[in-house]
């Protein structure tokens, strides 16, 4: 029998305003990319589907509620080990409608939040694999491969 891998599966999600922008929000305190902003996201938990993690993560980040119809998946990804978690599988939803108003409501993990332009407006202290797979979405792609060799050039992870 051949070694079979296990991957850390995760959500992405691109709140998408009617002007285009989209909603970032600034990590800290969790030891993974603080200071970086990126989309509302999360891991799957056991038992879970992709779609219902991501409704729960809107819920539990963002303090909105959002209908698993009105989630498109619009972008795949898959990443190599290169850390303690894994092979990595990301799935990066679009929604356009979802109830209530977007707000930090894990201060201890989010210290900012804006709405910003999908083109040429994101900051520079943004997690480069979610900037690439944003640049993809809208490039129409819809799915990507980052080999240990983009990560370690983006120094990605501090891995050298």
């Amino acid at each position: 029998m051949k070694n079979r891998i296990t991957s850390a599966v995760a959500v992405y999600l691109i709140l998408e305003r009617e002007d285009g922008d989209i909603l970032i929000m600034r990590r800290c305190n969790t030891g993974y990319q603080d200071g970086m902003y990126q989309v509302c996201a999360g891991h799957l938990e056991t038992g879970e589907l992709p779609r219902e993690a991501m409704v729960r993560e809107a819920k539990e980040e963002l303090g909105i509620t959002i209908r698993i119809e009105d989630l498109e998946l619009v972008h795949v990804s898959a990443r190599p080990k290169h850390d303690e978690t894994g092979n990595r599988i990301d799935f990066f939803f679009r929604a356009r409608r979802w109830e209530g108003v977007p707000k930090i409501t894990e201060p201890d993990k989010c210290d900012d939040m804006r709405w910003s332009p999908c083109f040429g407006g994101f900051p520079q202290n943004m997690t480069p694999h979610v900037k690439q797979c944003l640049e993809f979405v809208y490039e129409g792609v819809f799915s990507s491969e980052f080999p240990l060799e983009w990560i370690k050039s983006h120094l990605v992870y501090g891995i050298k």
